[in-house]
């Protein structure tokens, strides 16, 4: 290993950026930002990510979560439409 170490052509930022994010600078409400951190230390999310999943709820991007209601509902609907 050296002993000294070259960085000067060195550039700052992550290795790899992520696919399918952008990052913006948007301005939320102070109570917004501590209900979601506060969420946040229940649920183990970083707060962020709540925040986006919150809008991806609002718009319909959301994915449904799989629970038993749910599967009874799917099997009923394809059990209708074959039936």
């Amino acid at each position: 290993m050296k002993k000294v170490h070259d960085f000067s052509k060195g550039k700052r930022g992550a290795v790899l950026r992520p696919t399918g994010k952008t990052r913006i600078t948007i301005y939320v409400d102070d109570a917004i930002i501590k209900r979601f951190k506060a969420e946040s230390g229940k649920t183990g999310k970083g707060y962020q990510t709540l925040i986006n999943e919150a809008l991806k709820s609002y718009v319909g991007l959301a994915e449904q979560a799989l629970t038993e209601e749910l599967v009874r509902k799917i099997v009923r609907e394809e059990l209708t439409a074959n039936g």
